[in-house]
């Protein structure tokens, strides 16, 4: 310690200097903006793609490593006291007495899809909240599986084996093999490499032919893939790879094309050539997954939400807004587009999950996570229990919210949705750093730099705030890069270090790379400035729709919740409008976003932020009523016409909220014009079209 009384005045202030310019040094870093990030290293930390797969760009961390916080900790503890976390009690197929899945030989009832598809999320509901209770039950039904294999590889109902006219109909176990690598990184149990090396065995016996067969199974093989691919990163089973090139070549040819227009099929299946690109390397099979993208959503995402209009099959003819997407297409898209951002390493697919994430997927469920409905649309004003077909393409109860098994896909393949999200929301990096990849509080502890475990603590209110902080807890300094993602909708991204804003800024759809020596308690702040932006859909009568950051918003309508069925415990509700929804947007032709005023509440972000109640953020919006936009005979929403719209009524101011939150909606509006070139909103020209 330096005696002040012993030394001169100008070599204290000296030393004083030296203290603040070697403060000054360590907020410094080396900046760099990235379209994809770098493979010129190794990261030997975490599970990566071994050769003679392409390396991975980006790497899922260990299950567990990932502490969600904020508003979707409690979407997830609202999924673990809701539906999800309850459904043994009102799910027939998830009872275990006499399972087919709880079976040693495989005996018993329920053996198909439905078990698989809630195992799938509930496990890792389990292990993302660190919930016992979960843990313990998920494990229940886990042991009972590895507990029914063959002696030839085979395992599970048994009557599986022969579904399909005497063959194997796989399907259910490409689920259940998603459940059992989830199990896998979460415990390490040592059970689960044999048994699935077996099961493959079996599997890579089956002729040719057994990839091409049935109507679910050729078109989700890809699920098979992505899991042979895990397994052998893992065992180094050169076999597994003949396995996956014979399973590419023989089921659907998703490389060529979308060959089903299925909307799960699609979600789910779309992705296939970019999986099977890790194998061959070959660019045009990572663009054949963008370009199976582009076609579906050119001819039937032509509206907001990141869904298409899928209600069961897309159809010519039938793609306005008031068409739905299913509620296990919201799920498998999102699945879709995590695995993508990892494979390719482009930001957009993280952007189209967020799309959903933030805008389709909350209003697929009620509040408190006890229902569902089956379809979800841009434009859904009545959610009643009336068969709307055939202006939906299917029959029964679409719109109402009900927990129970009419709905029986969606009803337990939903649970994946919110837990796979919070495990992608860091990644690792090829060059030995991290990503935050989806912005949302959280915690993660990792490996990096040189294997030190670093802690960062992330706090945001995003996608209702524009800032998001970071703070770095570690026991020593260590050097490592740290890769922020800039979304497309972000023009003036910005971060700073202890304060000291950089010099560099972050370009739209790329990461901003952050590296230096982190010391324990640095701080970083990452500002994305959200900005108004009115999209108009050329393609879907020149209608529009409004954007905040990431957020589009909805016509906010009064709501009155009917109960109509179920259970005091297990509800089920209509929905109906209390106020006008009718409306067209007044817009400032120069400048469409000044027609918009930004209404922020004071205060915390609520929990549940995605009801009409708790929004953070509103809208305020000039627009006329078209008394001739009415409900159709089905009491669907009239199809939209042509825009700009003719409309006499006065202007009035409405409000608008976050599309997640309204679960009645109008989110493509037509636009009022009173040129010579508006077009007269007829009741005889919408009795013509529906």
């Amino acid at each position: 310690m330096i005696n002040r009384n012993l030394v001169p005045v100008h070599v204290l202030i000296l030393v004083a200097f030296l203290s603040i310019a070697g403060k000054s040094r360590s907020a410094n870093a080396d900046i760099a903006r990235m379209e994809v990030p770098p493979l010129a290293t190794t990261n030997n930390f975490y599970m990566q793609n071994r050769p003679p797969l392409a390396p991975s760009r980006f790497m899922k961390l260990p299950i567990g490593s990932i502490t969600p916080n904020g508003w979707l900790r409690h979407q997830l503890e609202l999924e673990a006291r809701g539906m999800t976390g309850r459904l043994p009690e009102i799910s027939k197929w998830c009872k275990f007495e006499g399972n087919a899945w709880a079976d040693p030989q495989g005996r018993g009832h329920s053996g198909w899809e439905e078990l698989p598809y809630w195992l799938k999320g509930y496990g890792d509901l389990g292990y993302v909240l660190k919930d016992e209770e979960i843990i313990r039950s998920a494990r229940k039904w886990i042991d009972a599986v590895l507990s029914s294999q063959e002696e030839d590889g085979y395992f599970g109902p048994r009557a599986n084996k022969t579904g399909l006219e005497g063959k194997p109909d796989l399907w259910p176990h490409m689920v259940m093999l998603n459940v059992l690598q989830s199990f896998y990184e979460f415990s390490g149990d040592s059970r689960v490499l044999p048994f699935m090396t077996k099961y493959f065995k079996w599997l890579n016996s089956q002729p040719p032919e057994t990839f091409g067969r049935g109507y679910w199974p050729k078109i989700r093989f890809g699920d098979t893939i992505e899991s042979a691919y895990w397994l052998y990163n893992r065992t180094g089973e050169a076999w597994l790879l003949e396995l996956a090139r014979k399973i590419h070549e023989n089921m659907a040819h998703w490389e060529s094309g979308v060959i089903n227009w299925h909307n799960v099929n699609i979600a789910q299946g779309f992705r296939e050539p970019a999986v099977f690109y890790l194998q061959t390397k070959e660019q045009k099979l990572l663009k054949a997954a963008e370009s199976n993208y582009k076609t579906v959503m050119d001819q039937y995402g032509q509206f907001p939400g990141g869904g298409f209009a899928g209600d069961e099959n897309c159809r010519r003819g039938y793609d306005d807004p008031r068409q739905g997407f299913e509620t296990c297409g919201i799920v498998e898209f999102m699945h879709s587009f995590e695995m993508l951002t990892k494979i390719s390493g482009n930001p957009i697919w993280a952007d189209r999950c967020e799309e959903l994430a933030f805008n389709s997927l909350p209003a697929a469920l009620t509040p408190d996570w006890k229902a569902l409905h089956y379809l979800t649309c841009a434009n859904q004003v009545q959610l009643d229990k009336n068969d709307k077909k055939p202006d939906i393409d299917n029959g029964g109860t679409m719109f109402s919210y009900s927990p129970f098994e009419v709905y029986r896909c969606c009803q337990h393949n939903v649970s994946h949705g919110w837990p796979y999200y919070a495990e992608e929301l860091w990644l690792a990096t090829a060059d030995g750093g991290l990503c935050a990849s989806l912005y949302a509080s959280s915690e993660v502890r990792a490996k990096a730099g040189d294997g030190t475990e670093v802690k960062i603590i992330e706090e945001t209110d995003y996608p209702f705030g524009e800032t998001v902080s970071f703070r770095v807890s570690a026991p020593q300094a260590v050097s490592f890069p740290l890769h922020l993602r800039v979304p497309d909708w972000c023009a003036e991204a910005s971060a700073s270090i202890n304060g000291r804003g950089l010099r560099d800024s972050g370009e739209p759809l790329s990461y901003l790379v952050l590296k230096r020596q982190w010391q324990d308690g640095d701080k970083i702040e990452m500002r994305m400035p959200m900005r108004l932006k009115v999209r108009r859909w050329e393609k879907n009568k020149n209608a529009a729709s409004v954007d905040y950051g990431p957020l589009t918003f909805s016509l906010k309508i009064g709501e009155r919740w009917t109960r109509y069925g179920g259970t005091d415990a297990w509800p089920e509700y209509e929905v109906f409008p209390t106020t006008a929804w009718n409306y067209g947007l007044v817009l400032d032709e120069k400048d469409p976003a000044k027609s918009f005023k930004v209404v922020r509440k004071q205060g915390a972000v609520a929990e549940q932020p995605f009801t009409p109640e708790n929004v953070p953020i509103e809208l305020e919006a000039k627009a006329r009523k078209i008394p001739a936009w009415k409900l159709d005979s089905h009491e669907l929403i009239g199809k939209l016409q042509p825009s700009p719209v003719r409309s006499e009524e006065t202007n009035e101011t409405v409000r608008l909220i976050p599309m997640g939150a309204a679960r009645l909606r109008v989110t493509m509006f037509p636009v009022i014009g009173d040129a010579k070139d508006a077009h007269e909103w007829s009741d005889s020209k919408i009795r013509q079209e529906n």
